[in-house]
């Protein structure tokens, strides 16, 4: 298959979301933060978790924008707690490609909670393939996903 893509882990993903959590957690402890500051300071942690899934997509080389080739099914709570969305990758060219794909959590106002990348592998030429991705912690309230980007290689 052509193209060459760096494999991400799931040790990558809880290492950024460890991250994450402990600049919550810091910014969180100090006496000198006000409300507003420590939401500032988490919004930029958060934008910098989605800097860390957009840079997994980059790292593949050779790829193609394929964001209008993906559905998402309806999200759901997984026993855990977690928000997960069954991604469909469609293939429309004449070999197998796969699929990385950013999906974004967000609220019921538009604010961004968490996002992650599923890969889709080896789907067949004209045929569809399923993956699910999962949110990196829980979510709570009315969660809606979007395909923020998506590659096929």
């Amino acid at each position: 298959m052509p193209g060459h893509r760096t494999r991400w882990t799931t040790t990558a993903i809880l290492t950024t979301t460890a991250a994450v959590a402990a600049a919550l957690t810091l910014t969180s402890c100090s006496d000198d933060d006000t409300p507003s500051s420590v939401a500032s300071q988490a919004a930029s942690a958060f934008a910098s978790a989605t800097a860390k899934a957009g840079q997994q997509l980059d790292d593949i080389q050779g790829g193609v924008n394929a964001k209008g080739a993906i559905r998402l099914g309806d999200p759901t709570t997984d026993s855990d707690g977690r928000t997960t969305v069954e991604v469909t990758a469609e293939n429309t060219t004449d070999s197998t490609k796969s699929f990385g794909v950013q999906i974004n959590f967000r609220d019921e106002g538009g604010n961004l909670l968490d996002a992650n990348v599923v890969t889709v592998s080896d789907v067949a030429a004209g045929k569809t393939g399923k993956g699910t991705v999962r949110s990196t912690r829980e979510l709570g309230g009315d969660v809606r996903t979007e395909v923020a980007r998506a590659v096929r290689y």
